[in-house]
């Protein structure tokens, strides 16, 4: 694997990205969203940076599934969700890719009543956008290419890393053998 971004990168983008959070929504009560799986190691790291009041709540979504390295059909479970009615929300994610994930969640997100609904992702790969919304916070831009680590993962496995990797094509052909191995027994 190729590091992308050392866990000293990505320490000194969280704290930016805590610092403009923080500037935007002051002291005002906030509701961070995080996006399972991907997020929970940003989202972790992020409101430990936060001041104010900080509620935090998880949904799921998915369009990566298994072994796949492009997104497929996009899946949400939102019941975890507290009443958002008047709250300022942030919409914590993994990675703006297509950006379809992004847009289902802020659309729900406001539909269920947050007052004012903000959008935060660690990364941004190039050339891939689908859509007309962009984040409202950017980590950090990427190349088109497939990382793990830092939260992000492959087949479930890498997402320990603590920092950011790209996985190169042997390596997913490898990550793939040694599952099908496991799965055959």
């Amino acid at each position: 694997m190729r590091v992308l971004l050392t866990s000293e990168q990505l320490a000194a983008g969280i704290e930016r990205l805590s610092r403009q959070v923080s500037g935007s929504v002051g002291d005002r009560p906030l509701i961070v969203v995080g996006v399972l799986t991907g997020s929970i190691v940003l989202v972790a790291d992020l409101i430990r940076r936060l001041e104010g009041p900080v509620q935090v709540s998880m949904v799921w979504a998915s369009s990566y599934r298994g072994t796949a390295t492009r997104p497929g059909e996009l899946e949400l479970r939102l019941d975890l969700l507290p009443d958002l009615s008047g709250y300022d929300v942030l919409l914590v994610d993994d990675i703006f890719d297509t950006g379809h994930t992004l847009e289902a969640l802020l659309d729900e997100l406001r539909r269920r009543g947050a007052a004012c609904v903000r959008s935060l992702v660690l990364l941004r790969k190039q050339g891939r956008a689908e859509v007309t919304i962009e984040p409202d916070y950017v980590g950090f831009e990427i190349p088109d290419e497939f990382v793990v680590g830092y939260g992000l993962d492959f087949d479930g496995v890498w997402r320990h890393l603590p920092y950011l990797a790209v996985l190169e094509e042997e390596e997913i052909a490898a990550t793939r053998a040694a599952r099908n191995a496991h799965a055959n027994g």
